[in-house]
């Protein structure tokens, strides 16, 4: 379990979306609305005595075969991390303090000259605009030549060319398909991605 949940709120790969920024679910405190609020959609089922297996096969389904006509990509997981994923959501919608604490990949380590090991975070490098863009999920649905992305959820921000003050302004609101990322993303990271995007938009 909680191997789904730390995928459940990681991007399967850089510019991806994670499953929480796209579904609202409790416990993993996220307050996704692209997709169906997930403890909403498993609340009758556990009312009605639905086993664990049989919520976490339909998760399972929904992974591998997305409705069409929504944003969600088929096959973002598969394998052992698709069941776990699945497992996690079945276990935990509908109950916000189900228990599940999420894997922490482990501190880079590093040998020093005397053999003894220590833990070497280092000093992390300012984020700029486009690594905010690349890594907040942003490519998943929006188009950006500069960024390499070809999203088609949101707006074709070549072909809007928005301001920096109109996608500071989105950003933190949110609108549409779009949640707020006010709560996921610090004032500095925001104003990074929003100079960014309107200096390259539609160049």
């Amino acid at each position: 379990m909680a191997h789904g949940k730390e995928l459940f709120l990681t991007p399967a790969k850089p510019g991806d979306l994670t499953c929480a920024s796209c579904h609202t679910l409790a416990d993993a405190k996220s307050t996704g609305t692209i997709g169906p609020n997930l403890d909403d959609a498993f609340s009758s089922d556990k009312q009605q005595g639905f086993s664990q297996q049989t919520m976490a096969d339909i998760v399972r389904g929904q992974i591998a075969y997305p409705d069409p006509a929504g944003a969600m990509p088929a096959n973002l997981y598969t394998g052992q991390d698709a069941r776990d994923i699945a497992l996690y959501v079945a276990q935990c919608s509908g109950n916000p303090t189900c228990g599940v604490v999420a894997e922490k990949p482990a501190a880079p380590t590093t040998s020093t000259p005397s053999g003894t090991t220590t833990t070497s975070a280092g000093p992390k490098p300012k984020e700029t605009g486009k690594q905010v863009f690349l890594t907040a999920g942003c490519t998943s649905c929006h188009t950006l030549k500069d960024a390499g992305s070809h999203g088609t959820v949101g707006p074709d921000l070549d072909t809007l060319k928005p301001s920096e003050s109109t996608v500071q302004h989105q950003v933190e609101t949110g609108g549409g398909a779009m949640p707020s990322f006010k709560n996921k993303l610090t004032p500095a990271q925001i104003q990074a991605v929003a100079t960014y995007v309107s200096s390259v938009a539609g160049k």
